[in-house]
């Protein structure tokens, strides 16, 4: 049974595991990983789930150009599956091209509606928020990623070109 978790350094293998299953130049959304996060020694590890804690603190500034933002991880015991994040708001590169909340499934755990029913259970902490209306982006042809927003009753705004290419963009209400 699947369930959304704080990050924790204890998946830390479980991590690496999922890791080895992306391309090289693949991009994990909902991860917040950088290229300068040191995500294979233990230490750096602990260090960056920290500071995704840290972006989820409202009372805490964030760095230029980022927004507060709440990460969850999608596991199975003590198995990782995927990440989800929520923004708490949006600047003006979010509300163009990445939206509310960004998720990916680890390619092993693809095609079990684990991005469908993750991306449900945010959309309640979204209302908690006091968020109204939820934006969620995705590439033109990831039609997954499609699915899962239209499943969670997202509806197409547009399909626009961004800064880092042409994006869907749909709209929750909540």
């Amino acid at each position: 049974m699947p369930e959304l978790i704080t990050p924790t350094p204890r998946l830390h293998a479980s991590w690496l595991a999922a890791r080895e299953e992306w391309a090289d130049d693949a991009h994990m959304d909902g991860a917040s990983l950088g290229s300068d996060d040191d995500v294979d020694s233990a230490e750096g590890f602990a260090a960056w789930v920290e500071r995704l804690h840290a972006y989820g603190d409202r009372t805490l500034p964030v760095e230029q150009g980022r927004v507060h933002a709440t990460y969850w991880w999608i596991t199975e015991g003590d198995t990782y599956l995927g990440a989800i994040d929520l923004r708490h708001y949006l600047n003006g590169f979010l509300l163009d091209a990445g939206g509310h909340i960004g998720y990916s499934i680890r390619p092993s755990a693809r095609r079990r509606g684990l991005a469908t029913w993750a991306l449900a259970q945010v959309l309640y902490e979204a209302r908690l928020l006091g968020i109204d209306r939820v934006l969620l982006t995705c590439d033109p042809g990831n039609s997954a990623s499609v699915r899962t927003i239209e499943r969670n009753g997202g509806v197409l705004e547009d399909v626009r070109e961004t800064l880092i290419g042409p994006k869907r963009r749909y709209w929750i209400d909540l």
